[in-house]
């Protein structure tokens, strides 16, 4: 419970409050006592004594018309019955509201938090393998792939980082569920869009940056996705950071004027990988040793030991890094199945350029014969990745290319295959039905010399059309049926 007095003296504190409107006056403080039992965004899980928040840039007044609530909060007033707490910033609002709502559960947790063009949810499954070596399974986890608040229970998220209210409401179930650590992944829109505001992290990983989520409906510019995931060095206590990044030269500096304790992993510094073969690589620095990963590819190493600095700093011991790394288990990243003629079919939620680089130069150095990639891009968002793509295709000669379905959402899959195509000089075929499209390129392997590369939806078993989840089989139960 919370309650009105609370909410505007937080508000205030936040310089974030207008006033309250109600019938036609205006008021900076309100004369009776109201307390509020629910938060909620969504009317239709709104009761009387529910503070409502009016957020998003779809929200219609007609939505407050029959809202069962007590007040509503908005940066508009919409003059309806109900009355309203006008701010200049709702997403901020609701974050520090939600906050003291659910009594502050951030600070009851040692909160290892990711962000990156790449690698994120790798590399927060290796932090929890290796947490949970530490506490004994008490780790929380908030990934793009799963979610778990008990350690044990998984189900499929639905953003990378959650609303702020369903963030802070998750972190209470957590800690109710006896988890002492939480490892989630930052997104660049979770700092656009609030959802982590008023949030300081234990410990911060910034991975890697390349262009990515560039659009209309994302971010303008490169330098507003990178603004937006740095603000999570100066929102965490301890700070790990990729020396070999682009745009490395910024972090230094504004760890170093910040005064943030933090440690640098990369060619360039005291952590480095000294030795790499398979499965199996070697470091030098605070994390010295040999360490085995179930991922091929050095990119997984590099992951692998971001996550041994941070969980370091979280005080895992070596020995909880090493058998945690050995464990760890990441669903729909390098996913391998093997064909009856024995060929591989690596299942990988990459869904960008980079990721998709990375992922066919690893597979590249391990198969010798027919190499078969089924990929798509996404619709409405991420237009970006269509020209990176069709870069990484071009630049892979050896690639027999399949282009499909890849949540199309309101745009049409073949005009975004066509513009994939568009930059590379050799024929593509295409099938609009991604489980046909996978049936083909298992069917075109014949030996363990040949692999085939599923990019882009992972574990997803939902193909999103007009702006709704539809049923798919999986591309792991696709490849399955056809083996």
């Amino acid at each position: 419970m919370i309650k009105l007095e609370q909410v505007i003296e937080i508000l205030k504190k936040d310089n974030n409050f207008r006033e309250i409107s109600s019938a036609g006056e205006y008021y900076f403080n309100w004369p009776k006592e109201v307390n509020f039992d629910q938060l909620s965004y969504d009317s239709r899980k709104s009761t009387e004594n529910t503070l409502f928040f009016a957020k998003g840039l779809n929200f219609k007044k007609e939505y407050l018309t029959d809202l069962e609530a007590a007040f509503y909060v908005s940066e508009f007033d919409y003059e309806v019955a109900l009355p309203a707490i006008i701010v200049t910033d709702v997403k901020r609002a609701m974050a520090l509201i939600a906050a003291s709502f659910y009594d502050f559960p951030q600070n009851k947790l040692k909160i290892l938090a990711l962000t990156g063009t790449k690698g994120k949810t790798t590399s927060a499954y290796f932090a929890k393998a290796i947490l949970d070596k530490m506490n004994g399974g008490k780790t929380a986890l908030l990934s793009t792939a799963q979610t778990t608040l008990d350690g044990k229970n998984y189900f499929k998220s639905e953003l990378t980082t959650p609303e702020s209210l369903d963030l802070l409401e998750m972190m209470a179930k957590a800690l109710t569920n006896g988890m002492t650590h939480l490892v989630m992944e930052v997104s660049s829109q979770a700092y656009k869009t609030e959802r982590v505001y008023g949030l300081t992290f234990d410990v911060g990983v910034f991975l890697n940056i390349s262009p990515d989520h560039i659009g209309p409906v994302e971010h303008p510019t490169l330098e507003d996705y990178f603004y937006c995931k740095r603000q999570l060095l100066k929102n965490s206590r301890y700070f790990v950071a990729n020396s070999e990044m682009n745009h490395f030269a910024i972090i230094k500096e504004e760890l170093k004027e910040r005064k943030i304790p933090h440690a640098f992993y990369g060619a360039d510094s005291e952590n480095k990988i000294i030795e790499s073969k398979g499965l199996h690589f070697v470091t030098d620095g605070s994390v010295s040793g040999a360490f085995d990963i179930r991922l091929l590819g050095r990119f997984n190493q590099e992951n692998a030991l971001a996550t041994a600095l941070a969980t370091k700093a979280l005080g895992a011991s070596l020995e909880n890094i090493h058998d945690g790394l050995a464990l760890a288990v990441v669903p729909g990243r390098m996913e391998l199945l093997t064909a009856k003629n024995g060929a591989h079919i690596y299942i990988d939620y990459a869904h960008n350029g980079l990721s998709l680089e990375n992922l066919v130069e690893v597979v590249e150095e391990h198969h010798a014969g027919q190499l078969v990639l089924v990929l798509g891009s996404t619709g409405n968002k991420g237009e970006s990745r269509r020209k990176d793509f069709g870069q990484v295709i071009e630049k892979h000669p050896r690639l027999d290319v399949i282009l499909t379905t890849d949540d199309s959402n309101r745009e049409d899959p073949k005009i975004i295959a066509d513009e994939i195509a568009s930059f590379v000089s050799r024929t593509l075929d295409f099938e609009l039905d991604r489980e046909l499209a996978i049936k083909k390129a298992v069917s075109k392997t014949k030996s363990t010399d040949d692999a085939v590369i599923i990019a882009g939806k992972g574990t997803d078993m939902f193909q999103l059309k007009d702006g709704k989840r539809q049923p798919y089989i999986g591309d792991t139960a696709a490849a399955q049926k056809y083996l």
